[in-house]
C-alpha cells in the first residue's frame, strides 16, 4: 500500500514543484522592471550577512548589528560616490569629446606599420586624409553605438524614477534582508520536502560556497585591480588613465575581459599620446602586467581559489546570457544561478554513475 501511494504521489509532487517554479519564473519575468532595488539589497545582504554575524557573536543584538554595517555602508557608499564619481565624470566627457581625435592622431602612428603589410597583400597604401577619414569614421561608429547601447539603459533601467528607487529603496531592502536573514533562511528550511531535505541542504551549501566564494572573493579583487590601474595609469601620466583603470576594475569580474579591454584602451591611448616617447608606452603596458601578475598570482588564488567550482568559461556564458534575458538584474544573479546549476549538474552526474544505465543492468 505505501508503495502504490508513493508511486502514485510521486508524479503528482513533480508536476505541483514544476509548476511552482514556472509560476515563480513567470512572475519574476513580469517584475523585471521593478525587481532591481529589490536584487541589489539582496546582494548587498547576502555580502554583509558574515559581518552582522561576526558583531552578533560580539554580544549586539541582531538589529543593532544591522543598523551599524547599514549606516556604515551608506556613509562608505556616499564617500566614495562623492569623491570618485565628480572626476569621473569629467574625464569620461572630456574622453568622449576627444575621441575622434585620438583616433585619428592613433591612425598616423600606425599608418608606418600599415603600408609595408598592405603592400605585401597587394594593396595599394593609404593616404594620410584617406587614413584619418577612416579613423573619424570608425571613432564616429563606436561613440554612435555606445549612444545607443547607453541609451537603451537609461530608458529600461536608469530612469529617474528607477534610479531614486534604487537610491533610497535598496539600503531599507538591505537593513531589514540583514536584520531578518536568519529568519529568512529558517523559513525556507523548514518547507524542505522531508524525504529530500538533507540532500537538498547538502546542495545548497555546495551552491553557496561556491557564490560567496566567487561573489565576495571577485568583489574584492575587483576593487584592487581597479585602483592599482587607476593609480597606475595616472602616475604614468597616460590621459584618462584612471576613467580606463576603474572601467578595467570594474569589468574584471568578466574573467580575462576586465584586463584585455583596459590593456586594449590604455595602449590605443598611450599610441595616441606619448610617442616618440616610447618609455611612456612601456610603463602603460607595465601597469597592466603587473595588475594581470599580481591578479593570477596573488588576488584570485587568495581571494577567490579554486574551490568556488565555477569555470570562467561558463561564468561568462552566465552573464551574457543574464544580462540578454533580463538586462542588469539578470547580470547581478547571473553567477549565484550559474552556481546552483553547476551544483545540480554535478549532483545529476554523480547519480548519473550510480544508475543502471551507466552501470548496466548487469554491473554489481
Amino acid at each position: 500500500m505505501t508503495d502504490h501511494t508513493t508511486s502514485a504521489a510521486s508524479p503528482t509532487r513533480w508536476r505541483f514543484w514544476l509548476g511552482a517554479a514556472i509560476v515563480f519564473v513567470l512572475v519574476l519575468w513580469r517584475l523585471n522592471d521593478i525587481l532591481l532595488p529589490f536584487v541589489v539589497g539582496m546582494v548587498v545582504a547576502y555580502f554583509f550577512d558574515p559581518l552582522v554575524a561576526r558583531l552578533e557573536r560580539l554580544r549586539l543584538s541582531r538589529s543593532m548589528a544591522t543598523a551599524v554595517v547599514t549606516i556604515l555602508a551608506v556613509l562608505m557608499a556616499i564617500g566614495l560616490a562623492t569623491a570618485i564619481v565628480p572626476p569621473l565624470l569629467g574625464q569620461i566627457e572630456d574622453f568622449v569629446t576627444k575621441v575622434p581625435q585620438y583616433f585619428a592622431q592613433a591612425a598616423v602612428r600606425v599608418q608606418p606599420m600599415v603600408d609595408p603589410l598592405r603592400e605585401r597583400l597587394g594593396l595599394p597604401p593609404l593616404g594620410m586624409k584617406e587614413l584619418q577619414a577612416h579613423a573619424t569614421q570608425w571613432a564616429g561608429e563606436a561613440l554612435a553605438v555606445s549612444g545607443a547601447v547607453l541609451g537603451g539603459v537609461a530608458k529600461r533601467g536608469a530612469a529617474i524614477i528607477d534610479l531614486l528607487a534604487l537610491l533610497f529603496l535598496t539600503p531599507v531592502v538591505t537593513f531589514y534582508l540583514l536584520r531578518d536573514w536568519p529568519k529568512v533562511l529558517a523559513a525556507i528550511d523548514g518547507a524542505l520536502p522531508l524525504d529530500h531535505a538533507d540532500t537538498i541542504r547538502r546542495l545548497a551549501r555546495e551552491a553557496n560556497a561556491a557564490t560567496a566564494g566567487y561573489l565576495r572573493g571577485q568583489a574584492l579583487v575587483c576593487l584592487c585591480l581597479g585602483t592599482l590601474y587607476g593609480v597606475g595609469l595616472s602616475i604614468v601620466g597616460l590621459q584618462f588613465g584612471f576613467v580606463i583603470g576603474m572601467i578595467a576594475g570594474v569589468i574584471s569580474f568578466i574573467p580575462f575581459v576586465g584586463t584585455l579591454v583596459g590593456a586594449t584602451l590604455s595602449l590605443g591611448m598611450a599610441l595616441a599620446q606619448f610617442p616618440p616617447d616610447w618609455v611612456s608606452v612601456g610603463k602603460v603596458a607595465v601597469v597592466f602586467l603587473i595588475g594581470h601578475l599580481l591578479e593570477s598570482n596573488v588576488l584570485s588564488p587568495k581571494l577567490v581559489g579554486d574551490r568556488v567550482g565555477l569555470h570562467p568559461v561558463w561564468i561568462m556564458f552566465a552573464l551574457l546570457a543574464g544580462g540578454s534575458l533580463v538586462g542588469f538584474v539578470g547580470v547581478l544573479v547571473a553567477v549565484p544561478i550559474a552556481a546552483i546549476i553547476g551544483v545540480l549538474v554535478r549532483f545529476l552526474f554523480e547519480r548519473y554513475h550510480e544508475s543502471s544505465i551507466y552501470r548496466g543492468n548487469d554491473a554489481a
